[in-house]
């Protein structure tokens, strides 16, 4: 298993969230997690990308238990080995596009040389060759999409977790998008978690998870 949860319990204060989550994600699978807004979708995302620790349970990625890293070596795993795409592309308005899919290789201890070839091989793949140079605000919102996706391929992470990737796109882009992650899969057998509400990529997927009051009642 790509990645393996047990008994993953989040509470804030009063308000238990997760409630005893278990799970088994395959090697090169793509899964989506769908639920009502509240149900925990995006915290249980969270949780599996060592964003947040449960406050119980186990996590292992890749055979790597991640729960009981320490801090600085829990950084370390995530940048390398997961990476993140979310509904709103966080992108730095100052740096390129080049520059901005670059910062996780930095991170990781690339040097400029290479980490601007990778950066440049993967938004090439990706169809924007044109658009190396350009800053955030000239990039349309597919574009400024799949630059962040680029950011979190840079590294060549084993798994890819996404939160309403296609949240703040047209029905086109999101096709698109939608598209990708499968392209993606083929290419390079990484794994996929997809929070979403976009009922089409749910169906798309290889396994739907229906969370429900922090507890997946359906897969």
């Amino acid at each position: 298993m790509m990645i393996t949860a047990r008994d993953i319990h989040k509470s804030y204060g009063q308000l238990a969230v997760l409630k005893g989550i278990h799970l088994d994600i395959r090697k090169g699978e793509i899964v989506t997690i769908v639920g009502a807004s509240g149900a925990g979708k995006t915290t249980l995302l969270q949780i599996i990308g060592t964003l947040e620790r449960a406050d119980r349970g186990s996590i292992l990625i890749d055979g790597t238990p991640v729960h009981l890293l320490a801090d600085k070596k829990l950084a370390q795993f995530r940048n390398r080995q997961i990476g993140f795409v979310f509904q709103f592309h966080h992108l730095l308005p100052e740096f390129t596009a080049l520059e901005n899919t670059c910062i996780p290789a930095y991170i990781s201890g690339s040097g400029k040389k290479e980490a601007e070839s990778k950066a440049a091989e993967i938004l090439g793949y990706l169809g924007l060759t044109e658009r190396l140079h350009h800053k955030p605000a000239a990039l349309s919102g597919g574009e400024l999409q799949r630059v962040a996706v680029a950011r979190a391929l840079i590294n060549h992470p084993s798994v890819i977790l996404a939160d309403e990737p296609s949240g703040n796109l047209d029905s086109q882009n999101a096709k698109e998008l939608h598209k990708l992650f499968f392209d993606l899969r083929h290419q390079f057998n990484q794994t996929f978690i997809i929070v979403t509400h976009n009922t089409e990529l749910a169906g798309m997927s290889d396994r739907q998870l229906l969370i429900r009051d922090g507890i997946i009642i359906e897969a």
